[in-house]
């Protein structure tokens, strides 16, 4: 606007015309310009964040986005068990999971110590794969505190429990430089191939037995067959955080999981649940 003023003599029209061209041509340029730093944005977004696969803390974020909003639908989630066997306990849970989101977006396992079986789901709750377990010697669903620091041959035959609870879980290796599923690190709890070095334990052959019984024979950990650990189990829990929720022997499902609710009550009311409310009975 100064050089409009001060304009007198044709040489100072055309010195004028050359400063608005001059001046269109900046800001074309500018206007260009953006683009550019918008795509330069991204690619350094990507650039820090190699891999694609969503971390357990960006899975949290989404799901807490989504749980922001208000619920339109007026029926409850439930998981996808498609033709697998499961008690009632296993399909309350697991519904209760999906419904509420408990799972923060990440993949989930359900071990049932009762019927001694494991079920590995998706993210969005349909059934992976299932098989059967073993399990701690002892019935029970705490374990003593500093397990995991104590020399397996001081562990009592009832102190050999696996812990009932929510637990987030990802995969490591363990003292041997094995490959495992950490359930509780602290507690030296992890899910892994079934271990076969003891034959009087017959290990093999109790994952086979169709009494529950016959599957109590670990210090705790879960084991699982070798071929539904590398088949499901592993690649489930790839890049990837998850959440191993482990029912309870003696203790009540609500106890275990405090904000726990039976998805059955509120089929078709409408009624939403948020994490932390009040729990309701647990599934007879």
């Amino acid at each position: 606007m100064a050089a409009l003023r001060y304009t007198k003599s044709s040489g100072s029209v055309r010195a004028l015309a050359a400063i608005i061209a001059k001046g269109l041509c900046l800001g074309l340029m500018a206007i260009s310009f953006i683009p550019h730093q918008v795509a330069a944005a991204d690619n350094d977004t990507q650039f820090f964040n190699p891999d694609r696969s969503l971390s357990a803390h960006q899975a949290a974020a989404n799901c807490l986005i989504v749980e922001t909003q208000p619920a339109v639908a007026p029926h409850p989630k439930r998981a996808d068990f498609e033709q697998e066997h499961k008690s009632r306990n296993a399909q309350h849970l697991a519904d209760w999971v999906v419904d509420s989101g408990d799972n923060r977006c990440m993949p989930f396992v359900i071990v049932d110590k009762i019927d001694a079986k494991a079920f590995v789901f998706n993210a969005d709750g349909r059934l992976r794969g299932a098989a059967p377990v073993l399990l701690g010697l002892a019935r029970g669903d705490d374990a003593i505190p500093g397990i995991g620091d104590m020399k397996l041959s001081d562990i009592r035959p009832e102190e050999r429990v696996t812990p009932a609870g929510r637990f987030v879980a990802s995969l490591g290796l363990n003292f041997h430089g094995k490959d495992v599923l950490w359930v509780d690190y602290d507690g030296a709890v992890s899910m892994h191939r079934v271990v076969t070095h003891n034959p009087k334990e017959r290990r093999l052959e109790r994952l086979a037995s169709r009494n529950p019984l016959d599957h109590r024979i670990s210090y705790g950990c879960i084991n699982v067959p070798v071929k539904f650990y590398e088949d499901v189990v592993s690649p489930s829990f790839t890049g990837t955080h998850g959440i191993v929720y482990v029912l309870p022997d003696t203790r009540s499902i609500s106890e275990i999981f405090e904000s726990y609710y039976d998805v059955e009550s509120r089929r078709g009311t409408g009624t939403t649940f948020n994490l932390g409310e009040g729990t309701m009975p647990d599934p007879q």
